[in-house]
Parts: structure tokens; C-alpha cells; sequence
């Protein structure tokens, strides 16, 4: 019998986003702009809501799939928001956060030898999942479009091995969304091809400008996609790991197997809870985002009066300004930025090689935050250029 470890788990990295917040244990009085969490406490009526589930013994197993009323509630949320029409008995699957989803659904279908399409720079966690289902990345690059997928450019990466295309809009880590212009050329291109779509929709209800629009109101595109979502950002819920997938009954059926053998199911007071947050809370995502805009503006105008060149988020928590200018690396410049200013951000680099020449800002902090580790870049980009000028 061997001792050796599978390779593919060998190969993986913690994560950019993780390197850079776990360093600052090391930096106790530097200014934290990594993590993309809500500075939001939980809505109270939901933290009751999962106390009274854990005082009343709501604690053990739900079904497989989730609570029938929470599944329910899921049902009838994205009815009223988005006109999405969706049986909660058998295409709805309740999962540990939106994370979790990823992964069963990225099981279920992918095989070895299949290619998924990601539109790049995004979130480092879908690669790791795909490379362990022995599939391969295929990386659309937005750098060169405003962080804009082009149909065009996505057509052309279409082979008889891609499997699955996944778009996560709004963006970690642009802040970008996509008009419903641009949703529907992309969404002719799939239409074309036989492939699965998965739509990471986690930050929907922090879209800023204009009303978010879903992949999944495409008819002709729901008997092979996707849905993913949860109430991490929407309602200041990380912690609670409470996400949801929605998808074609026919595939379901199997994602929950998936689902099954690896968590069971989602934790029970989280799930009461979830059910609060869906039925009597949907209105606070809107009110964290007054915050969210005001905080993005300010963040933006500091920004590009120090230079930076800049694309203005209109949804999630994050901004993602170049440093080219400054010719650097994104890992030296966050490394320096850290230990020499005070200051926390996450690598453009951590976002596949096409962040590099970026890093990430989150504004998932108060002002207060957000203003104090401001002064402190601009100070250190300041003193970096008289030194760069005295050299």
C-alpha cells in the first residue's frame, strides 16, 4: 500500500485572498482591505430566528435537499425578484453556502479530459474544484474588455471538450455587471452550443446601478444551467454557510447524491434562520447598499486622485484599480504595501495571471476603515515615487 497523496491535492494553493489576511496576524495595527465580508451584523429577527431553532431542538438532520419550507421561501424569492420559475421539491437544493454548490455541481457533471470556460480575472476558487474533477480551465480573458466577457471571444474558445461555461456577475473581483444587452448576446452564443451553464449569482442583490438580470430567465437556456446563490453577502450571513443551488430537475436528481454523500445537509438552525432572512428581510440588502455606494465612491474618487486608473464597480464589494503605472508587480506591491504602509490588499494575481497588474480593494468596511487605510496607501505611493524619482 502506498502513503503518497493524490498529486491534485499536492498542487493546491491556499488562497491569494487568505495568504495576504492571514499575514496580518503579523501586522496587528495594519488596515484590513482583503476579506470580502459584510461588515453588517445579521439582521436581529434572523439571529432569533436560529436561536428559537436550536432552544426548540431544530437540530438534527433536515432532508437531503433542505427544509420544504425553506425550499419553498427559496421557491418564492426568486419568483418575486426575478420571474424565475423553479419546483422546490425536486430543482432546488439547499447546500453549505454557495461554495458547496460549486462543488457538487462541478462533480456532477464534470469528467476527466472536459474543459470549463471561466471569464478571467474572478474568483480563485472555482479552478481548484475543476482541477480535481481532472477537468481543465480554459480562462476567457476580460482584461482587454473593460472586464466584459466578448461573445465573440467566448465562441471562439468553444470546443467539442468544453463541458460547462461559468459567469459570476456580479464580479469578485471587478465589481462588474453585466446590462441585459450584453447578458443576451452572451446567452445567444450558449445557445448555440450544447454545453452547461453555471451562473454564480451570489451577489445579486448587491448590484448598485441598475436592476440585476439572471442568466436563468433565458428559457431556452434552463435545462442546463445552474443557479448558484445564498445569503452570505445579501444578508451579512457568512458564518452561517447557508447557499442554494437551482437547476434542471433531470440533473438535480444527481447534484443531490453529490450533495448527500459529502454534507448530508445543510446545518438546521442555519436553515430556520435562512428562512427569516427570505421571507421578512428582503429588504435589507437594499439598505447595506446605501452604505456600499457611498463607501465604492469614495473609495473610487481617492483612488484616481492618486492616480490609479480605475473601473467603477456597480455591483458587489470590491474594486479592482490597476497598478501598472507603477511597475510593480501585484505580489510586490501588496507585499510592500503591508509592510511598509500598513495597509492589507489582496494581489491582482490571486485572480488567475489575468489580474496581474491589479490588486483588489474590498469596501466591505466602514468609512472610518476605508478612510484611514486611504491616507495610508496614499502616503505610501507618495513615498515610493520620491523614491523611484531619487533612484
Amino acid at each position: 500500500m502506498s502513503t503518497t497523496i493524490n498529486a491534485r491535492a499536492r498542487g493546491l494553493v491556499i488562497p491569494g485572498i487568505r495568504q495576504f489576511s492571514n499575514q496580518l496576524a503579523f501586522y496587528p495595527n495594519a488596515v484590513n482591505l482583503t476579506v470580502g465580508q459584510p461588515d453588517f451584523p445579521t439582521p436581529p429577527s434572523v439571529k432569533e430566528a436560529g436561536i428559537r431553532a436550536i432552544v426548540s431542538d431544530q437540530t438534527g438532520y433536515s432532508h437531503n435537499a433542505g427544509l420544504p419550507e425553506l425550499r419553498r421561501a427559496i421557491r418564492d424569492f426568486f419568483a418575486d425578484q426575478y420571474g424565475l420559475d423553479y419546483n422546490p421539491e425536486t430543482e432546488i437544493i439547499v447546500t453549505n453556502g454557495a461554495s458547496e454548490a460549486i462543488d457538487s455541481v462541478f462533480r456532477t457533471i464534470l469528467e476527466e479530459g472536459d474543459e470549463v470556460i471561466l471569464p478571467a480575472p474572478l474568483y480563485s476558487g472555482y479552478e481548484p474544484i475543476i482541477t480535481m474533477c481532472g477537468a481543465k480551465v480554459i480562462y476567457l480573458d476580460t482584461s482587454i474588455t473593460q472586464f466584459r466577457p466578448s461573445p465573440e471571444r467566448l465562441e471562439s474558445l468553444i470546443t467539442d471538450k468544453t463541458k460547462a461555461v461559468l459567469f459570476n456577475y456580479p464580479s469578485n473581483p471587478t465589481g462588474v455587471t453585466l446590462s441585459r444587452e450584453e447578458m443576451d448576446e452572451l446567452a445567444m452564443v450558449m445557445k448555440r452550443h450544447d454545453v452547461f451553464i453555471i451562473s454564480d449569482e451570489i451577489y445579486s442583490e448587491n448590484a448598485f446601478e441598475d436592476s440585476h438580470h439572471s442568466f436563468a430567465a433565458y428559457e431556452y437556456l434552463k435545462d442546463r444551467l445552474f443557479l448558484i446563490h445564498g445569503l452570505s453577502k445579501s444578508h451579512s450571513m457568512t458564518g452561517w454557510r447557508i447557499g442554494f443551488v437551482l437547476g434542471p430537475e433531470s440533473i438535480m436528481d444527481h447534484v443531490v447524491k453529490v450533495h448527500i454523500y459529502n454534507v448530508v445537509c445543510a446545518s438546521v438552525p442555519g436553515q430556520y434562520a435562512a428562512i427569516e432572512a427570505l421571507t421578512n428581510n428582503r429588504h435589507v440588502p437594499s439598505e447595506m447598499n446605501i452604505a456600499y455606494k457611498k463607501r465604492r465612491d469614495f473609495v473610487c474618487k481617492r483612488l484616481v486622485e492618486m492616480g490609479f486608473d480605475v473601473v467603477v464597480p456597480k455591483g458587489a464589494f470590491y474594486i479592482f484599480p490597476s497598478i501598472k503605472h507603477l511597475n510593480l508587480s501585484s505580489m510586490e506591491f501588496a507585499t510592500r504595501l503591508l509592510e511598509e504602509g500598513g495597509v492589507a490588499v489582496v494581489p491582482g494575481s490571486a485572480f488567475t495571471h489575468l489580474g496581474e497588474g491589479y490588486i483588489r480593494i474590498s469596501f466591505a468596511y466602514s468609512m472610518e476603515v476605508l478612510e484611514k487605510g486611504l491616507c495610508r496607501i496614499e502616503n505610501w505611493i507618495n513615498q515610493y515615487q520620491i523614491k523611484e524619482v531619487i533612484s
